[in-house]
């Protein structure tokens, strides 16, 4: 039986990575490593990069592919599915190594927020014991890059995704909503000259690119630098705050 260990990098840039993060690393004796095909090689390099920086003697690497997410059948059957799927590629590439006890990945930001490794680890038979290793979130690499709080004095935010602004438009009794995983550039469907927007993407990577102001002002920068930033990479994370602006 083989302990898990879902340890949070941040953004990708090695010094992102806290000492505990680092220590369970060395002490793994297997990590997984996904792959998203050739366009997105850069990711399994960067915790490639990120293993050999704080190793002597590198453990174990088992790669696997991450398999097609299906929408046919609705957002929430098609995530679940997904899920069933990456846990099986979980299963087969730990089965490979039967002497390995100490198994660990590697997990974007941390694990706590809007990361599906733990509801992946759940799907594991047997179910082995899961400990998770906090990282920094995408969200503290945005605000400090911009150098603003996240929430105004004694203000409530909202963390949601691109999807549901979308759906749903701008949430009722907050004036500061935080948007992630959002691949179409949501906020032009809101009333653009109401907010204020802080964009980044490879937050806290040498890739860093910020762009800030009136939404209605920026927003057609923010979409065509983002296309070209994923053309000129295979591949790109970013988030974005926004703020209600005071009548």
């Amino acid at each position: 039986m083989f302990d898990l260990t879902l340890i949070g990098i941040g953004s990708g840039n090695p010094d992102h990575l806290t000492f505990q993060g680092a220590q369970a690393i060395r002490s793994a004796d297997l990590i997984l490593i996904p792959r998203k095909g050739e366009d997105k090689a850069d990711l399994a390099g960067l915790r490639e990069e990120i293993i050999a920086q704080v190793t002597d003697t590198p453990p174990c690497i088992s790669y696997f592919d991450i398999p097609e997410r299906r929408a046919d059948d609705g957002y929430l059957r098609g995530v679940d599915d997904w899920h069933d799927a990456i846990a099986q590629r979980w299963q087969q590439a730990i089965a490979a190594h039967p002497k390995a006890r100490r198994v660990a990945l590697l997990i974007w930001g941390d694990p706590s927020l809007y990361d599906s490794s733990l509801r992946i680890a759940a799907r594991l038979e047997p179910q082995p014991p899961t400990h998770v290793v906090p990282g920094i979130t995408a969200l503290q690499a945005l605000t400090a890059a911009h150098a603003i709080p996240i929430n105004d004095l004694g203000a409530p935010y909202i963390v949601t995704t691109g999807r549901r602004i979308r759906d749903e438009g701008w949430p009722e009794l907050v004036a500061t909503v935080a948007v992630m995983l959002d691949g179409e550039c949501s906020f032009q469907s809101l009333e653009m000259g109401q907010y204020d927007i802080w964009w980044g993407a490879y937050v806290g990577m040498k890739q860093e690119i910020l762009i800030r102001g009136p939404l209605a002002d920026v927003a057609q920068d923010i979409v065509e630098t983002r296309a070209q930033a994923r053309a000129a990479h295979g591949w790109i994370m970013d988030i974005y705050l926004l703020k209600k602006r005071v009548k």
